[in-house]
Order: structure tokens, then sequence, then C-alpha cells
């Protein structure tokens, strides 16, 4: 009997939400790995367009209200993931429990900073992207490549209205990996990394406590710490730190704590001396 794959025609259960842009290719052939496109706004220069109503002279300026506190560090025991949990737009709080780390495979985590749909939605596709490299060769796919894919994908709409500032971290063949991708198509490396408007004042705290030979422990305490100093001083940053630890079996959640709890918990230990 021949294997039915019915299953995997989109078409008759989603055809009522699709506009016909998008209904024409499946007519054909199912093509489970072809990169996502959009549709465009209609003028001849999308970029051009997308870059003046942006300005501060658009008579109807799109304004990306934004704000989060990300960070992740390379050492001895993998790599520690912190982030902070609030949703902002402008002065306005949307949410207070917000995951700003995408579980993008057991292996591989990433980051949210800028606009919350933007690295949603593309680390997602990236995840589908990285299982299909799996499935294709048998084995998982590095940090390096999956970082790659990342910024392949968004680069083809630079300037286009994306906004994105992510860390892609993971556990491969080679050990720990971490990249940082941004919407403009930059991918760099680097030990250390921390995106968002609260950064300065997490890279205060990191630059002053980070070792490569740090503890598991401490390591998680400078994150956690790091997160809560910037919630403390920059407005749209709050919430709760997520707190997650990338090792060789794979990424584990450590903890989701409240930065409430933890100003009065660190309000009562001894303020380190001045450098």
């Amino acid at each position: 009997m021949p294997l039915d794959l019915s299953f995997l025609d989109l078409k008759p259960a989603a055809a009522r939400f699709m506009p016909a842009s998008v209904l024409a290719p499946l007519d054909g052939p199912l093509e489970h790995d072809a990169i996502a496109t959009f549709d465009l706004a209609p003028v001849s220069n999308p970029t051009e367009f997308i870059h003046n109503q942006m300005s501060k002279d658009a008579e109807h300026r799109i304004h990306m209200a934004k704000g989060t506190t990300t960070l992740a560090f390379k050492f001895a025991k993998g790599v520690v993931v912190a982030v902070d949990s609030r949703a902002t737009m402008g002065p306005y709080i949307g949410s207070s429990n917000v995951k700003k780390v995408i579980e993008i495979n057991p292996f591989l985590l990433g980051t949210m900073a800028g606009s919350a749909a933007d690295c949603q939605y593309w680390e997602r596709v990236l995840g589908t992207r990285a299982r299909l490299y799996e499935l294709r060769n048998k084995e998982r796919i590095s940090v390096a490549a999956a970082s790659k894919l990342l910024c392949n994908m968004v680069y083809g709409y630079k300037g286009m209205g994306l906004s994105m500032g992510t860390m892609v971290t993971g556990w491969d063949k080679k050990g720990p990996g971490l990249y940082y991708v941004d919407s403009d198509g930059q991918r760099l490396t680097n030990h250390l990394f921390s995106v968002g408007s609260g950064s300065t004042y997490a890279y205060g705290v990191l630059d002053a406590g980070y070792d490569y030979d740090l503890s598991v422990a401490d390591a998680i305490d400078l994150a956690r710490r790091s997160i809560f100093h910037a919630t403390y001083r920059d407005a749209y940053s709050g919430g709760s730190v997520n707190v997650y630890h990338v090792k060789e079996g794979g990424w584990e959640f450590i903890s989701k704590t409240d930065v409430f709890d933890l100003h009065y918990e660190y309000q009562d230990q001894p303020r380190p001396a001045l450098v």
C-alpha cells in the first residue's frame, strides 16, 4: 500500500486564511525547505520607502518603541544566558512575563531584543532549517552554521523595517558557541555579549565580575545579578530574570526570579569596593 502523505497538503485547511500570492505555490509540490518570503510595499524602492516612513519628518511616522536587557557569556563549563521579561511600547509596559529566550532545539538557544515578532518568527524559521539540516546530514547543525543561516535570511530584508538583535548560542562538536546576529545582517562572535537598552548597565557588572574559570554557581549568579542591576536602572527592562545554562548535553533552564525579590536579596549584601 502506498504511503499516504495527504496530511502534508496545507491547502484545504488553510486556504481561507491565505492571500492568493501565497496560495499559488501550493498548487504544485510543497517545498518544505523554501525560505519564507513576504509581499513588499508596492513602490519602486521599498527600502527607501520604509526609510522615509521611519524618519522624523514623516507625517505618519513608524516608530519602533522597544527596550530590553539580554546577555550571554562563555566560560569553562559552557554558556550562561540571562534575560529580563518586560515588554514595552515606549513608556507603556505591555507585559512583564515575556519569554525572551527562544528554544530553537535541545542544543540551540536564541535571545530576543528589538521587535518581538521579528525575533520569534525568524528564530522559529531557523529551528525548522536546523531540523532539515539534521535530517539530511544525520548530525546536528553547528552553532556557527545556524547563526550564518539566520544572518543570511534576515540580510535579504536589510533596510526594510526589521528590528532584531539576537544572540545564538549552543553546543556542537567544537564545544560551546556564541554569536550575535542583527537585522542588518551583522554577525559577530565573542566570549561575551549583552544586547538591549539596558546592556550598558549589564556590561558594567559583567566586566567587573567575569572570569573564564568561574564555577557554574558563580556564573549563574553573575548573569542574574547583571540583569537585575540593568532592570534597576533601565526603565524598559524589568519583570523577572530568566537564566539558562548551555552545556554538552544541551541547554538547561535554571531559574526564573522576580526582580522585586532580588532587590531585597541584594540590598543586605556588602557592596564591593570601588576599583
